[in-house]
């Protein structure tokens, strides 16, 4: 019997999103000038008001002030009327030194023998229903937010947008968990106060829809149908939002971050932390490993779970789920232990291998940290020094989990 799944996305403008881009952009500025530093960052945002809270580990000094207002102006809160605005909120720092007791156990010299920054299970999932491996439902809720955002930042076709937004997309699917067709989508957006419903609903069906299916391969466009039911705007009105409206909290989309609901999640969230915290560096790990994994044809879609415990080097355990997936005549437990021969998993080697000690993670902060392109880029900070001004230019490697760099080494370890 086929059944329904769902999923959904948040634009960089809601509140949520705001603290973990402000989190990681800390992260990146503290990393782009101490490789080495301990960064555990968390952010509240509310009306007028940013509240910087955690514990650094670090031999820079960057103007976190000055931080917390250019990503805010670069998401596009930028009037007055948003009671929320990146030149006159206020920026409370409550950062402190990471314990010594944490530290002990994590810094150890040598990458080999670094110990895990915190114990818990991670989860990497991937399946073969899209090209970058991703469930369809949540990949086309990213795109809506993402493509919405660039018609606001356009402001041509659409002129009266303001950054919060949500979407959501629901998937009929058959029995052998093929996708049949889109059955509904949810877009809420915020909007400036004398904009009608009615535009609202004819710029979502009109401008947006047609620019995000454009972007999809043929059997995705296929999925879009005239029965779709829209949910557009379904309070009639969503003048106040982002901070304003909410309360936003690091680490409060973690659903979003990962698989939409698919697969699994350990419940750590990514922005902030610096790689030693085993919550973002494993998770990027075990996602790696199964996209290599489904990408090498082992398994049509595979869940990868690791386990760490605190200061402790190896892990704790690996699991693989297949759901009865499996292209090898293996089971889900050889198939870990294979797993175990191929990836080392221990917390310096994935910072190393999947070179996570760059400033790489502002760009992580908004729609999804997991099925995005593997690129490299020039970035530039600048970091106060001496009543100068301090500026460093580095080319960096994104999302390098992404990478399909494995898949021969699997097709060999698997006879495939």
């Amino acid at each position: 019997m086929s059944y329904l799944f769902t999923s959904e996305s948040v634009s960089e403008g809601h509140p949520d999103k705001i603290a973990d881009q402000i989190s990681d952009a800390i992260l990146d500025n503290f990393l782009a000038f101490d490789p080495h530093s301990k960064v555990a960052c968390e952010t509240l945002v509310t009306t007028g008001q940013v509240v910087l809270a955690g514990e650094i580990k670090s031999d820079t000094y960057i103007d976190v002030q000055k931080v917390v207002r250019e990503v805010i102006t670069k998401i596009g809160y930028t009037k007055s009327e948003y009671m929320f605005e990146a030149n006159s909120c206020g920026v409370l720092s409550a950062l402190h030194e990471q314990s010594s007791d944490i530290n002990q156990g994590v810094d150890r010299g040598a990458l080999e023998e670094q110990g895990a920054g915190d114990q818990g299970m991670m989860f990497g999932y991937a399946t073969n229903e899209t090209d970058n491996y991703m469930p369809l439902a949540l990949d086309i809720s990213h795109r809506l937010l993402r493509e919405l955002a660039n018609i606001r930042r356009e402001n041509k076709e659409v002129t009266w947008l303001r950054p919060d937004a949500k979407a959501q997309v629901t998937l009929e699917y058959s029995d052998d968990h093929t996708p049949q067709r889109i059955v509904t989508i949810v877009v809420s957006t915020q909007h400036d106060e004398d904009v009608t419903n009615d535009d609202i609903k004819r710029a979502i069906k009109e401008v947006l829809i047609p620019r995000v299916k454009a972007q999809l391969p043929s059997h995705v466009q296929e999925l879009f149908n005239d029965d779709i039911q829209y949910h557009i705007n379904p309070t009639g009105k969503f003048v106040i939002g982002g901070p304003h409206g909410d309360a936003g909290l690091t680490g409060r989309k973690i659903i979003v971050d990962t698989y939409g609901g698919k697969g699994a999640h350990g419940g750590g969230a990514f922005s902030g932390k610096d790689p030693s915290k085993v919550d973002r560096s494993a998770a990027y790990a075990a996602r790696h490993i199964a996209r290599n994994m489904v990408a090498a044809g082992v398994a049509d879609q595979m869940l990868v779970q690791v386990s760490y415990a605190i200061g402790v080097v190896e892990p704790t355990g690996v699991f693989v789920d297949t759901y009865g997936s499996a292209k090898v005549n293996m089971t889900d437990g050889e198939i870990a232990k294979k797993v175990t021969e191929l990836f080392d998993l221990r917390p310096g080697l994935i910072e190393k291998n999947l070179k996570l000690r760059q400033p790489i993670y502002s760009e992580t902060a908004a729609y999804g940290h997991m099925g995005r392109a593997a690129q490299v880029i020039k970035k530039k900070f600048e970091r106060p020094d001496s009543g100068q001004t301090e500026v460093k230019e580095l080319e960096v490697e994104l999302f390098t989990w992404e990478k399909e760099d494995r898949v021969d080494d699997i097709k060999s370890a698997f006879n495939l």
